[in-house]
């Protein structure tokens, strides 16, 4: 199963501007850089989340900057500025209702699936910013002390 980059692309945005945006100035192109992907990712997914509310971009050098706390911004907010469609499952459309598979397995499966994407929707907001930059912030200093 794959999924859109788009969601650990702004995860990682947020977090070197929450954990390291006192040291240094982010620009799309900087940011591009830690990702490892074009400058013109960035700013689209910068556009998305300046749109939602949860960074500033300074145009030209200027860079960004987060606008909430980091404890207040859940990863169910990330997911929804990054994300047009965030439904993780999609059934097939067509079954035949002459089956009695066809005429059953989306109500089968369907409350399954539903289940299953709840409680994700649920673990990620149940997830903050500053949680993420709480752990990035101990690995760092682990790291440094090696």
């Amino acid at each position: 199963m794959k999924f859109s980059t788009r969601l650990p692309i702004a995860v990682h945005i947020l977090l070197c501007l929450d954990v390291l945006g006192d040291r240094r100035k982010f620009t799309s192109n900087v940011l591009a850089g830690s990702i490892g992907v074009n400058p013109v990712v960035v700013r689209n997914v910068l556009g998305q989340l300046k749109a939602a509310g949860l960074v500033a971009v300074e145009p030209g050098v200027g860079g960004a900057r987060l606008t909430k706390d980091p404890a207040e911004i859940t990863l169910l907010d990330i997911l929804n500025a990054v994300e047009d469609d965030a439904s993780v499952f999609r059934m097939h459309e067509h079954p035949s209702p002459e089956c009695p598979i066809g005429r059953n397995v989306h109500a089968v499966l369907g409350t399954e699936l539903d289940a299953a994407e709840q409680a994700m929707l649920e673990r990620l907001d149940s997830t903050t910013l500053a949680d993420l930059a709480d752990t990035t912030r101990e690995r760092i200093a682990q790291q440094e002390q090696a």
